[in-house]
């Protein structure tokens, strides 16, 4: 981090005004622990030091502190502490009784770039219910670490809306929360009272590293920049019975499973990558032992991602490449996963995160990962369309 950052966030644009917008108002916070400024210094501890009450506090998936593992569920420890991410699916959404005694509500959270981080389905879920309560909505607005500018993947159709698929936007969808906020309450008709307090500095163009900000974790499972780089395309594996790395040091870096030979699957990959003139990535060999989820203390074989220095890849048309070979590698054990996801039982993992079940079919049927891709050009064209008209930066 420099000790100027190029870019101030939301968090440090507020505080640089005095708080103005919110002082002797009734808040509500809904943050994690990303929700720090240029100093690392926490949202809660900022508000503590100008004397600012929070009337009430919500905590998203993973909670507060982003130690709670994917779909594991929080429990609200007090009733200044509402959990938005419980038990079941109307879990998701606050209670007008949670909004209704407030003036308004900040929410500061680090998006990673891609539609099912479900951080932005908890936005639209608090807009929702903010516009019936009339209770202000302050975004406020931080880079994304995937920059501003690249498009990939199409939208959620009919039947396949879910936590992970909340609105109709791309899959890798070039937008920061405070325009995805002004997405939902411009276009696609929210009423909400929504102020987005913006970031200085941003170009759509940036790499996080050139922002200058602290990168804060904002899960268990997104340690680096490279992780939310890989993410729109290696999250799929989430949709299957393979290891996307979850229980090890490398989530969604190392995929694998106990019948893999790594060497040959890293050879399958790099030859279909070449095929498909994917480039920015490298693969070599690995084996791993999960500590929990998929094959808990299973030594697994499969891939290590690496992402070129400064480079720049389609990171979903590399999960299909990754789906394609792993099931071709053995179809007899290869599985979609088939129990409940994010609250869904009735429709797979993998037609969720896709928003459809055409990923799925075109692999069955032996489509190639780009014409799979292809096939959702026009719903990710009208997404741009629709998109431009939210663009803040």
């Amino acid at each position: 981090m420099s000790e100027t950052p190029l870019v101030r966030s939301g968090l440090d644009q507020i505080r640089d005004g005095g708080w103005q917008q919110i002082r002797q108002q009734r808040i509500g916070v809904c943050c994690n622990r990303s929700a720090v400024d240029e100093k690392g210094i926490h949202l809660a501890d900022l508000l503590a030091a100008e004397g600012i009450e929070v009337t009430r506090w919500f905590e998203p998936e993973h909670g507060l502190d982003t130690t709670a593992q994917d779909m594991e569920p929080i429990d609200s420890p007090s009733p200044a502490v509402v959990s938005l991410y419980g038990n079941d699916e109307d879990s998701l959404h606050p209670r007008r009784q949670h909004l209704e005694d407030l003036d308004l509500l900040l929410f500061d959270i680090q998006d990673i770039g891609t539609r099912y981080y479900t951080f932005a389905a908890t936005l639209r879920y608090i807009l929702e219910v903010a516009a019936s309560t009339d209770t202000r909505v302050i975004v406020l607005d931080r880079p994304n670490p995937l920059g501003g500018e690249v498009i990939e993947g199409g939208t959620v159709r009919s039947g396949f809306d879910s936590f992970v698929g909340a609105s109709p936007i791309s899959i890798r969808h070039a937008m920061t929360m405070g325009e995805i906020a002004t997405l939902l309450v411009g276009p696609l008709g929210l009423e909400a009272d929504l102020q987005v307090i913006g970031c200085q500095g941003w170009q759509r163009s940036m790499r996080f590293e050139e922002c200058g900000l602290p990168w804060i974790a904002p899960s268990p499972n997104m340690p680096t920049v490279d992780t939310a780089m890989i993410y729109p395309g290696m999250c799929l594996i989430e949709g299957t019975d393979l290891s996307e790395g979850r229980g090890t040091e490398h989530p969604f870096h190392w995929i694998g499973a106990p019948w893999f030979d790594a060497t040959e699957l890293v050879t399958a990959i790099e030859k279909r990558c070449s095929e498909m003139d994917l480039h920015g990535v490298s693969f070599s060999p690995v084996s791993f032992t999960p500590r929990f989820q998929k094959f808990s203390g299973r030594r697994c074989h499969g891939i290590d991602i690496e992402i070129a220095a400064g480079g720049t890849i389609e990171s979903l048309l590399l999960g299909v490449i990754v789906l394609e070979q792993a099931r071709r590698f053995d179809v007899e054990r290869f599985r979609w996963r088939s129990e409940c996801y994010e609250f869904v039982s009735d429709r797979p993992a993998i037609d969720l995160l896709w928003g459809g079940s055409d990923l799925r079919e075109g692999l069955e049927e032996g489509l190639s990962p780009r014409e799979i891709i292809a096939g959702r050009e026009s719903e990710r064209q009208q997404f741009i369309e629709l998109r431009q008209q939210a663009l803040l930066y």
